[in-house]
């Protein structure tokens, strides 16, 4: 659906990639190898996001740093409809209903790095009813084009483990709904 809102290839994984995690920023080249296109396409569309004033920047050294711009009036009307171009939105509905008593849910992988990627990889926190997660799961992937993948683990056992936590992107939880 997005695709025909939106015609610009370069400008939608863009937009994945800054608006789905507000904390990401990125460069010119590395966006350019990222995403595996030519630095004058991603050029144009960086220009284009940061003249709409959706996009920030700043120097560092010789590198202009892009980083999306929270204060944008349509800074959550875009998050929203990114997660509902991913699936997250209908995840996060479906699953939670039955879950058991869930503290938190991450969104990890490439998608919380604000790449493109086919599977949507999630941590679970709390007392999860597995049954029902993997029942709720198989359905939902019917529902979009991506496969789930997660992990569940118990308050204690998550923190205590090594996770890189600076890729996590809080989606539920007590701090975010």
């Amino acid at each position: 659906m997005i695709n025909t809102l939106i015609t610009s290839k370069t400008r939608i994984k863009l937009l994945l990639k800054f608006f789905l995690n507000p904390n990401t920023s990125a460069y010119l080249r590395g966006l350019s190898e990222e995403f595996d296109e030519s630095t004058n396409a991603i050029r144009v569309e960086l220009n284009r996001l940061e003249n709409a004033n959706m996009l920030n920047s700043e120097f560092a050294g010789n590198k202009k740093i892009f980083k999306v711009n929270k204060y944008h009036p349509f800074y959550k009307d875009v998050n929203q409809i990114v997660r509902k171009y991913l699936g997250i939105d209908v995840i996060v509905e479906n699953i939670i209903k039955g879950l058991g008593t869930p503290k938190s849910v991450y969104l990890t992988g490439d998608l919380a790095k604000g790449k493109e990627s086919n599977i949507i990889d999630l941590i679970l926190i709390g007392d999860i009813n597995k049954t029902y997660l993997i029942d709720i799961v198989e359905k939902t992937e019917k529902v979009i084009p991506r496969k789930i993948r997660y992990l569940i683990y118990s308050e204690k056992e998550f923190q205590n483990n090594e996770i890189k936590k600076d890729h996590l992107l809080l989606i539920w939880g007590a701090n975010k709904c």
